[in-house]
């Protein structure tokens, strides 16, 4: 269960450059970002902390989406907001993610775009 009532978000990447982006940019706004380089960490968190938000970068190894969202939807009640993003080529796991329950679903451009804008929101 949550260790505090900081509303917490919770980021999957093993990208560490691109972390500290997206954590810093949490930091930026007041917000609690975590992040997890393993889908299994990942899960630990999210038993522990209850996080508003989960954002997955679905080029992370090993991941495989429709897995994460079947435990997360099994595991956490309220479901939180699950955002992914990845390469706009990939449009087979953009869908994958899509299909499996993850809302919004972008392209890695206009997720850095839209994240000092949607973070709060994807938070609330």
């Amino acid at each position: 269960m949550a260790e505090s009532n900081e509303p917490v978000g919770l980021l999957l990447s093993d990208d560490l450059i691109f972390t500290s982006r997206i954590t810093g940019t949490g930091r930026d706004l007041g917000l609690l970002i975590q992040s997890a380089r393993s889908t299994p960490l990942l899960q630990a968190l999210a038993c522990r902390q209850t996080p508003r938000c989960i954002l997955v970068d679905l080029a992370n190894p090993g991941l495989v989406i429709a897995e994460l969202m079947d435990w997360l939807r099994q595991s956490l009640q309220p479901l939180p907001r699950v955002v992914a993003y990845g390469s706009h080529v990939d449009t087979a796991t953009l869908k994958a993610a899509r299909e499996a329950g993850c809302d919004p679903v972008l392209p890695r451009s206009k997720f850095v775009e839209d994240l000092p804008r949607q973070l709060p929101m994807w938070m609330a």
